[in-house]
C-alpha cells in the first residue's frame, strides 16, 4: 500500500512538472511576440492542464487572456480577467491588464467611431466602462451618444438610464492661468494652478467648470421616446427630472424642445415664458417665443420678440431676417389684389393705394436691414436691400448694395 502511495505522488510531481515546463514555453513564446505560438501550445496541451491545481490553472487562464487581448478577443479577455482579479497571486497583474485593456478598447473604439461603426464603438465603450465604474462613466456617456449616432435607440435608452441611475454630470473643472511674458492663457494641472497662482509669473488664475450634461440624459431620454411614438414615456421622462429639479434652466427648455417638436405649441409658449423669467437678458429665448408666435398667427407679438431679441443681441441674423419676414408677409396679399384688378378708374385709384402699401412695406424694412448690414454684414440681407432699392426705383441705395454683394 505505502508504495502504491509513493507511485502515485510520483506520478502527480511528474504531471505537475510537465505543466509547468509547457506553460514556461508558452509564456515565453508570448513574451517574445510569437502570439499564435503560445496560443498554439495551450491548444495542443490542452488535455495536460485539465488536471492543473488551482495555482496552475489560474497561471493557465491569464495567459489565455492575455492571447485574447492580444488578438483582440476584448470580450473574452474582459471575461477571464474578471474571474480571476481576486486571485491574490495574480492580482496586480490582472490589475495592469485590465487597465491596459481599457485603454485598448477605447482605441478601438475611436477607430470603429472614425469608420462609422457606432454600434462596434458603443460595445467597446461599455466595456471599458464596465472595466472600471467608477472612472469610466464618461465611457458610458459616448457609447450612448455612438448608440444613437448608429440609432439604436433601444441600447442607447439602456447606457442612457444607466447614467441616470448613477446621476451622471460629466462636468469637468478647466485651470487656467496667464504668462506674464507672453500674455497667453494656458490651461494647467490643477497641481500646477495650485502653484501657479502664487507665482508672479503667471496672473488672472480661474476656473471654468463645464456645464452638466444630466439635461442633456433627459432630454435623450424623452426624445428617444417622441422618436418611438412613445410620447406618454417621453413626457414623463423630462417631467421627472423637473420634479427633482424644477428650476434647472435647462431641464425647462428641455421639456419646451420636446414640446415643440410634439407640436403643442402652446405648451412651448408656456415653458419658454418661465425660462425668460430665470433668464430675461437670453436673446435665443425671445428669438423662439417669436418663431412659435408667429406660427400661431400672432403677428404683433412675434415681432416684439423678434425686436427684444435684436435689442438684446444687436448681432442676432436670425431675429433681423425673421422680423423682416414678418414684414413683408403683408406683401403677397397685396400683389394678389393688384393683379386682380382691372383697368377702371376705381382700379387704377386702388392700384395706387395698393402701390404705397406695399412701398411701406419695403421702407420699413430698410432700417432694420442696414442695421443687419452695419453690425455683420449678412449677405441675405445685402441681397433683400438690393432688391427692395430696385423695385422702390432708388438707384443710389440699389448700387451702395450691389457694390457691397460684389
Amino acid at each position: 500500500m505505502k508504495k502504491t502511495i509513493i507511485i502515485f505522488l510520483g506520478m502527480v510531481s511528474t504531471l505537475g512538472f510537465a505543466q509547468k515546463k509547457e506553460l514556461k514555453k508558452a509564456e515565453k513564446l508570448f513574451a517574445s511576440g510569437d502570439t499564435a505560438g503560445a496560443n498554439a501550445m495551450l491548444n495542443d496541451n490542452a488535455s495536460l492542464f485539465e488536471a492543473a491545481d488551482e495555482k496552475t490553472t489560474a497561471s493557465y487562464q491569464f495567459l489565455q487572456a492575455k492571447i485574447a487581448q492580444a488578438t483582440q478577443d476584448f470580450q473574452t479577455a474582459m471575461d477571464m480577467y474578471t474571474a480571476l482579479k481576486d486571485d491574490s497571486r495574480l492580482k496586480a497583474g490582472v490589475a495592469e491588464q485590465l487597465q491596459k485593456l481599457q485603454n485598448e478598447l477605447v482605441n478601438a473604439a475611436i477607430e470603429d467611431n472614425e469608420k462609422e461603426d457606432y454600434m462596434a464603438s458603443a460595445t467597446k465603450l461599455f466595456m471599458a466602462y464596465q472595466i472600471n465604474p467608477e472612472n469610466g462613466k464618461d465611457y458610458l456617456y459616448y457609447a450612448a451618444s455612438n448608440s444613437v449616432n448608429g440609432q439604436f435607440y433601444d441600447k442607447a435608452l439602456e447606457y442612457y438610464f444607466l447614467l441616470k441611475e448613477i446621476k451622471y454630470t460629466g462636468v469637468t473643472t478647466k485651470y487656467l492661468v496667464t504668462e506674464v511674458a507672453t500674455n497667453e492663457e494656458l490651461e494647467v494641472t490643477e497641481v500646477e494652478f495650485n502653484i501657479y497662482k502664487k507665482s508672479k509669473d503667471y496672473i488672472n488664475p480661474r476656473e471654468e467648470v463645464s456645464e452638466s450634461k444630466y439635461p442633456e440624459i433627459v432630454k435623450n431620454i424623452a426624445l428617444i421616446y417622441a422618436q418611438q411614438g412613445k410620447n406618454e414615456e417621453a413626457i414623463a421622462a423630462v417631467q421627472e427630472a423637473r420634479n427633482e429639479s424644477p428650476d434647472d434652466l435647462n431641464l425647462i427648455l428641455t421639456e419646451a424642445d420636446l414640446y415643440i417638436k410634439l407640436g403643442e405649441k402652446e405648451k412651448f409658449k408656456e415653458l419658454i415664458g418661465i425660462a425668460i423669467e430665470q433668464d430675461p437678458n437670453n436673446a435665443n429665448l425671445y428669438f423662439n417665443l417669436g418663431v412659435v408666435n408667429n406660427e400661431l398667427g400672432e403677428k404683433e407679438a412675434a415681432r416684439s420678440f423678434y425686436e427684444k431679441a435684436i435689442a438684446l443681441d444687436p448681432k442676432f441674423e436670425s431675429a433681423y431676417l425673421n422680423l423682416v419676414s414678418l414684414i413683408l408677409e403683408g406683401e403677397s396679399a397685396i400683389v394678389e389684389e393688384m393683379n386682380s384688378l382691372g383697368t377702371t378708374r376705381a382700379d387704377n385709384v386702388r392700384y395706387e393705394i395698393l402701390k404705397k402699401s406695399r412701398e411701406s412695406l419695403y421702407t420699413e424694412c430698410i432700417p432694420i436691414l442696414r442695421g443687419l448690414i452695419e453690425k455683420v454684414g449678412n449677405q441675405e440681407a445685402i441681397k433683400t436691400l438690393m432688391n427692395i432699392y430696385g423695385t422702390l426705383g432708388d438707384t443710389e441705395g440699389y448700387k451702395e448694395m450691389k457694390a457691397l454683394q460684389e
